[in-house]
């Protein structure tokens, strides 16, 4: 019975394989394909009207430098900023950034952004974390034998950064 079956599906897949192709879609350069020509015919004459507009005005050299200075800093971001505790780095910064960005190398990084967060949110999050109330299975494993002064020492550090970054910014 099973082999009936795939006989029959595979004479069934053949058919409408033969059937596709004698309907002469894209693929056989059919009705279709000129859909596609068109598409890229509308693209180019896009690029045309935009390349016929103003020219973009000429930057200083200072203008220039101060775009790759900024572009530099975003790169960088403030992990050079802002000072982390040694157990911040091994608890936290696997997952939330060293920085608390929550991106590393210009990628995102598995925990959310803590930045900017304060202190007390963060302290309520991670009790509810180690209670269970929110469910994470990492936080929760991390969380489990550090005591609430640890949690708020934690917290506090968390607060802190972007006040620490924007002391080393003035």
């Amino acid at each position: 019975m099973k082999n009936i079956v795939v006989g029959f599906l595979t004479i069934l897949i053949f058919a409408l394989m033969a059937w596709t192709a004698s309907k002469g879609r894209a693929y056989h350069g059919g009705e279709h394909s000129k859909v596609t020509e068109n598409i890229g015919n509308k693209t180019v004459a896009v690029q045309q009207q935009q390349t016929s507009a103003t020219p973009p005005q000429e930057k200083s050299d200072r203008e220039k430098e101060q775009e790759q200075l900024s572009a530099l800093k975003d790169k960088a971001g403030n992990i050079g900023q802002v000072k982390v505790s040694a157990e911040y780095k091994a608890r936290c910064s696997a997952c939330h950034g060293v920085d608390g960005s929550g991106m590393q190398d210009g990628r995102k990084l598995m925990g959310p952004k803590l930045y900017g967060q304060n202190a007390d949110k963060i302290y309520k999050d991670l009790i509810d974390f180690k209670a269970g109330r929110k469910e994470n299975i990492i936080m929760k494993g991390l969380l489990i034998n550090i005591s609430e002064e640890e949690l708020k020492k934690y917290a506090d550090e968390i607060g802190n950064f972007s006040n620490s970054a924007g002391a080393v910014n003035k």
